[in-house]
């Protein structure tokens, strides 16, 4: 099974033009993330990421909204 998270860009680094790097907080986690795939985007947007790399631009509300379904996954209990 394969998981996309959302996480909001903090700051952009273009030391390498090819590949743009943006360091990405994942609801107080934060990690440096490839935005090779991304080049429009922009600190504050949101983004989801696979493998790290940034695979698509979505708006707040629907970062949230998966932010929240995480969350809730946490307090499933399979038994």
């Amino acid at each position: 099974m394969c998981l996309a998270v959302p996480g909001q860009i903090l700051s952009i680094s273009n030391e390498d033009e090819l590949s743009p790097m943006g360091n990405i907080n994942f609801s107080g986690i934060q990690k440096n993330i490839s935005l090779a795939y991304l080049p429009e985007a922009s600190i504050n947007d949101y983004v989801i990421v696979h493998a790290g790399f940034a695979i698509a631009i979505i708006d707040e509300q629907e970062a949230q909204e998966s932010l929240k379904a995480f969350d809730e996954l946490k307090d499933f209990d399979n038994s």
